[in-house]
């Protein structure tokens, strides 16, 4: 008998139960499956990758072999499959992420990022994106702190149930944990003074830094990490979720259609561990099935035991470039946590005999979600070409020879003064090196001077999208510079002046 299977046996399934075993030929195996009803069925098969893995993860147990592996029914569906793994090999974010020198990743702060000053460029442009939106929208921006008392997490639920995902120690004799999420902190600045209906709804956003405890197996890249940022908001607001629902829903709109992406939405349902009454859920998730149901009849999935364990969610997938799907943005309804810290607010009959306060409901929504993860789903999704108001080398100016690198240095510092993140190669190689090099380092444009565009006050514009790279017409620089900036400032796909 296999002496790891027994173990599972033992273990995992409790005496008087039942498990599935599946039988391929001579071999009867413990699975969950399926598994192919017979070998012939598999007519295309590779062994993916192989490494060695001790028997549960305990290094004085056995060392083993782990094997990955795909198979395909025929040799066409391999062969498009290895070239998708050529092609997202290309497009991965963390070989970008070296090659173009925006962020890497040291053992000495495992799962935290180290963002170099172009990827922070990146960053920076999400964020101001974000807080473009929040302006138009009535949300107003708030900075909680990153470490509280045991007694918030308490209070919020947190410590019983997300205890084990947290960052947790001992300060000045109680209990403290790293800020694993914004929503309590958010809760403790609406109950920090007395509240009128006047007042809502009330959108709280924070670009707060989080920290949650991932297992050490499970970190990969900037998709999963320990210390992200999230484009977090809650609405705290009356019963009434119609109105903040759709404003939300143009808002996710607005903002995926920026970078290109197809999107769909499924609706998380009451999970197994969950705190309230199910009357409460029962209320809740109705309520965001009719939304749903409005805005996209017949365009959503149920993911039934999937919510958040304070409540349904509506979770948004986006498809990228290569057709996979990522889950980013999350909108979720919270009747529990309003509850469980009191909050209250007076409402319009409060100076009636007998009027009592009322609860608001928070709405709990991210748009990016985590900045960390949706940068690499981007960076991959581009497969590292930015658009221009994303891009971080967005012009390199070249002068052709030497006497023309004073003209150069000016046209580079005219469009670092108009917002553009402009560069100039005064080095020794040679111009057609030069240009090279610009367009590697994937360059939106390349603008080369000499003789004739210093006279006119001109460049050459070279576009990294255009069909032919050759001598374009000259441009004056005052025209180049004025396109440049709408073409920032209007977020547009095309990389065209």
């Amino acid at each position: 008998y296999n002496k790891y299977k027994q173990h599972f046996i033992e273990t995992k399934v409790p005496d008087g139960t039942t498990s599935t075993v599946y039988r391929c030929g001579p071999m009867i195996d413990l699975c969950i499956g399926p598994h192919v009803p017979h070998t012939g069925r598999i007519k295309s098969f590779m062994v993916t990758k192989h490494s060695a893995s001790y028997w549960l993860g305990d290094a004085a147990n056995d060392s083993l072999q782990r094997v990955y592996g795909i198979s395909f029914p025929d040799n066409k569906q391999m062969e498009e499959y290895k070239e998708f793994l050529k092609e997202a090999s290309r497009r991965d974010h963390r070989k970008i992420g070296k090659d173009q020198e925006l962020w890497f990743f040291d053992e000495i702060s495992p799962g935290s990022c180290f963002f170099l000053p172009n990827g922070v460029r990146i960053y920076n442009a999400l964020i101001d994106l974000m807080r473009g939106e929040y302006r138009k929208r009535g949300y107003q921006e708030v900075i909680s702190p990153n470490v509280f008392s045991s007694k918030l997490w308490e209070t919020s639920g947190h410590w019983d149930h997300y205890r084990e995902n947290m960052f947790v120690w001992e300060i000045d004799n109680r209990m403290s944990a790293l800020k694993a999420m914004n929503c309590p902190g958010h809760c403790v600045m609406f109950d920090s003074r007395d509240r009128s209906y006047r007042e809502l709804p009330l959108r709280l956003a924070e670009f707060g830094v989080i920290h949650r405890n991932e297992a050490s197996g499970a970190l990969s890249g900037l998709t999963r990490v320990r210390r992200f940022v999230q484009d977090d908001s809650h609405i705290c607001m009356p019963e009434q979720i119609k109105g903040e629902m759709d404003d939300l829903f143009r808002l996710l709109d607005k903002v995926y259609s920026l970078f290109g992406f197809e999107y769909k939405l499924e609706l998380s349902t009451r999970p197994e561990s969950f705190l309230g009454d199910i009357e409460t859920w029962n209320s809740a998730e109705k309520g965001l099935e009719d939304v749903l149901n409005e805005h996209y009849p017949g365009k959503w999935n149920l993911n039934p035991g999937d919510g958040a364990f304070y409540g349904p969610k509506i979770d948004i997938r986006i498809q990228d470039a290569l057709k996979r799907w990522h889950q980013c943005a999350t909108i979720q309804l919270d009747f529990q946590l309003p509850q469980r810290f009191n909050l209250k607010y007076r409402g319009e009959k409060v100076g009636e005999e007998g009027a009592e306060p009322l609860r608001p409901v928070i709405i709990h929504r991210a748009v990016l979600g985590s900045l960390e993860r949706f940068i690499a789903v981007i960076t991959e999704h581009f497969g590292g070409k930015w658009p221009f108001w994303l891009s971080p080398r967005q012009v390199l100016v070249i002068p052709v020879s030497k006497p023309y690198y004073d003209y150069a240095n000016e046209v580079r510092d005219k469009l670092w003064d108009a917002g553009v993140y402009a560069d100039v190669d005064n080095g020794p190689e040679t111009m057609k090196k030069k240009i090279l090099l610009g367009e590697t380092s994937q360059y939106n444009f390349i603008f080369v001077v000499g003789q004739d565009e210093m006279d006119n006050r001109a460049v050459n514009v070279r576009n990294r999208d255009a069909d032919k790279k050759a001598r374009a017409e000259i441009m004056p620089l005052d025209d180049v510079v004025a396109k440049l900036v709408s073409l920032k400032a209007e977020r547009r796909l095309e990389n065209n002046i």
